[in-house]
């Protein structure tokens, strides 16, 4: 049974491609009101104009640029000003760069802490606030299964998801006699263009493609949770009960698994 959103306002960050644009499709066909935030506003636009001609059904769109701190005041302050009442922020922007740690430039492991985890934080501590004066909202937050198991290549990108994860859990139970929800959403591999800056040489892509996981399929998952008390949504299955053993087993794993974690 498809979930029916009608009457919500939902703001989905990273709207503009991958997940998050299939989030914006979802959320339409349910009934719900999508508010786009992204940098490139004419992708945005051609959304929004799509939407319309399949749903009639009304979309907002914003253009910014989440890492920079600015933008994402400017672009909070629009919007509350804009609607009266916003009942969901599904945090989906992100950034990825699977390189050695010796390798990696120091811009581009502050870009990833900025966008994946500070942005993050930003836009839920000011929505959260908006959705406590309503004592209603739901807060979900695009994770990994990098941040339950790290691997090599990824030891910025893992911890930034670890902090995601860690930051979503606890917000849940300090929320736990609200009425505002928080999910944690920890995926593996999805076919997005994540990967166009994460792995520009398609390595890892091409080792991992079989296990890729379909964003429309994603989307349809965290929209038929949107507003009730799901505590995580992880997919694969059988990658989150690999995380689960990883827990319980770790040196046992890292050796068993070797392989399978240098695919990067």
């Amino acid at each position: 049974m498809q979930k029916q959103l009608t009457g919500k306002k939902i703001i989905i960050t990273g709207a503009s491609s991958g997940i998050g644009e299939k989030l914006v499709w979802r959320i339409a066909e349910a009934g719900g009101t999508p508010l786009m935030i992204a940098r490139s506003i004419s992708k945005l636009t051609a959304i929004k104009k799509r939407i319309w001609e399949h749903y009639q059904i009304e979309s907002y769109v914003y253009e910014a640029d989440l890492l920079v701190k600015k933008d994402r005041e400017a672009v909070i302050e629009f919007i509350l000003i804009e609607h009266e009442q916003i009942h969901g922020l599904i945090n989906n922007a992100g950034i990825g760069k699977f390189a050695h740690f010796l390798e990696m430039c120091q811009q581009e492991m502050d870009n990833m802490f900025e966008l994946n985890v500070h942005a993050l934080i930003q836009m839920s501590k000011r929505f959260l606030a908006h959705f406590d004066s309503f004592n209603e909202g739901h807060i979900v937050n695009i994770a990994s299964q990098a941040g339950k198991i790290a691997t090599p290549k990824a030891a910025i990108y893992s911890s930034t998801k670890h902090a995601v994860i860690g930051f979503s859990n606890g917000l849940r139970l300090e929320l736990k006699k609200t009425n505002v929800f928080v999910t944690v959403v920890n995926l593996g591999p999805v076919q997005t263009d994540f990967f166009q800056t994460a792995d520009p040489n398609g390595t890892y892509q091409e080792n991992v493609s079989q296990y890729m996981l379909n964003p429309d399929k994603v989307a349809i998952k965290i929209v038929n949770h949107l507003f009730e008390s799901k505590r995580e949504i992880n997919l694969p299955l059988w990658m989150e009960i690999g995380s689960r053993l990883y827990q319980l087993f770790p040196v046992a794993f890292e050796r068993i698994l070797q392989k399978q974690f240098t695919k990067k």
